[in-house]
């Protein structure tokens, strides 16, 4: 995937973007957003930022006429989940047939455990256009860097050129310093490689302790989450967590179709997702 630089704008990170570009589109109380069934919550308080009113939706057909922006993200926060090309390509079909934009929070591309994730940008998905379409991106998981807040919005030029032009009234500017620093983390490869590692190692101890518990996972292709199930009610598999020193997020926050599972994450250091497993191992059979 090749983009010019016509068709890049830096943000201040990725959940900046992701709140904000239904406000920058133009949306307002006549226009749907659409957004996954399990959802990181930014993407409808973006919608309801605007006064726009946002639907959830699984599969491309099930995406409203009159909606304006679809919300694509893969891997998934919080599942994991990969969606595959048919899948990508029948959403910007969708898109297209509706007259909607789509954009693709992509902040966990480089990190595919199980599958390769796809940019929706890939010419197996757009074909050689990629009008209506956008993607985000993020340094904060690839290269931990979360507090630098950089990311960026790509794809469709004319849409772009809009977003460029009212964020620089805005004030929505990526620090110079900051920019500096962004190339400098895309222009080296080898330490995505090594946070790769490190993620992958703590993948490898947690999911063992989770399924040797017990419990169930599922999805979790990608990213830094373990969707989990016990076979109750989330808040209930908090709790018993929470009773061997355990915290994690229930499920339900994301949606209601969570109410069966918790996320996991990996973001803890080494030392603690060793002491989880060591603790998921004195849980009750």
């Amino acid at each position: 995937m090749k983009v010019g630089l016509e068709e890049i704008s830096p943000t201040i990170g990725s959940k900046e973007i992701v709140a904000w570009l239904p406000t920058i589109l133009g949306l307002g109380a006549t226009h749907t957003v659409a957004i996954p069934e399990l959802a990181y919550p930014t993407y409808a308080v973006g919608a309801q930022m605007a006064r726009a009113k946002f639907v959830t939706y699984n599969s491309a057909e099930e995406i409203p006429a009159d909606t304006s922006l679809v919300w694509v993200n893969s891997p998934s926060n919080p599942t994991g989940e990969v969606k595959t090309v048919a899948h990508l390509t029948a959403v910007v079909a969708r898109a297209r047939e509706i007259g909607a934009v789509v954009v693709s929070d992509e902040c966990y591309i480089e990190l595919g455990w199980d599958v390769t994730p796809v940019s929706i940008l890939h010419p197996d998905v757009i074909g050689t256009s990629n009008e209506s379409v956008l993607a985000v991106h993020s340094l904060s998981k690839r290269s931990n860097l979360a507090g630098y807040r950089s990311g960026a919005v790509l794809g469709d030029k004319r849409l772009i050129a809009d977003i460029l032009a009212l964020r620089k009234h805005a004030g929505m500017l990526l620090p110079s310093p900051i920019q500096v620093a962004t190339v400098a983390a895309l222009d080296d490869p080898a330490h995505v490689a090594s946070q790769r590692d490190v993620y992958h190692n703590r993948r490898t101890v947690l999911k063992a302790a989770v399924l040797d518990s017990g419990m169930k996972i599922q999805h979790s292709q990608a990213g830094l989450y373990l969707w989990v199930s016990a076979g109750k009610p989330c808040l209930e598999t908090v709790a018993l967590l929470a009773g061997v020193g355990i915290l994690c997020a229930p499920g339900d926050f994301y949606g209601p179709a969570g109410t069966s599972h918790v996320r996991m994450a990996l973001t803890a250091t080494d030392e603690r997702i060793a002491q989880v497993a060591s603790r998921l191992a004195s849980l009750p059979a």
